[in-house]
């Protein structure tokens, strides 16, 4: 049996900080993730979608509300500062399969294997996910082709990402 409108509202408040806090990560504006939020809430209970449990409710929500902050975040690229779609799927897997990792989440590895990054590379993710540089200005910045610059981009998300995966491993490196 569906979820009835009324516990569609309540689990959707309950939910309430994961989902703005997705929105956020995104949006790095408190009054926009809160709209975001709220529209998530009217789609649920607007739209001719159903529910079967509350699980079903939160992937949908989690998921529109990551849509429409990155959709609201491409409408206002140069406004504001965001954070690149691979690292936002890494922080809803880790925030979805939290109880699946008892060695710790994947945010804090990733966040210790960017500490880990050599000086340039660190410079580089700074200047494209922090401060929203395109690969072009990073290119012009610190001169070199736009081409190095995307492989670079590439070699170091890779790197991330085998980081992460190693200190994931029973006995890996935390």
């Amino acid at each position: 049996m569906p979820l009835s409108e009324k516990e569609i509202l309540r689990f959707l408040m309950q939910s309430r900080e994961r989902i703005s806090a997705a929105a956020w990560l995104v949006v790095k504006d408190a009054h926009v993730a809160e709209d975001i939020f709220q529209n998530t809430v009217l789609k649920a209970v607007t739209k001719d979608v159903s529910f079967e449990a509350e699980a079903a409710l939160f992937s949908w929500a989690f998921i529109t509300s990551r849509r429409d902050s990155l959709n609201w975040f491409r409408k206002h690229r140069r406004e504001s500062v965001g954070v690149d779609e691979d690292i936002l799927t890494l922080i809803h897997h880790d925030w979805q399969n939290d109880h699946l990792n008892p060695k710790g989440n994947r945010f804090e590895m990733l966040r210790d294997c960017m500490e880990e990054l050599p000086q340039k590379s660190e410079k580089i993710l700074r200047l494209r996910y922090f401060e929203g540089l395109s690969c072009g200005e990073i290119a012009d910045s610190i001169s070199i082709t736009l081409d190095a610059v995307y492989k670079r981009i590439s070699r170091i998300q890779n790197s991330l990402r085998k980081c992460v995966e190693l200190k994931m491993q029973p006995g890996g490196n935390q």
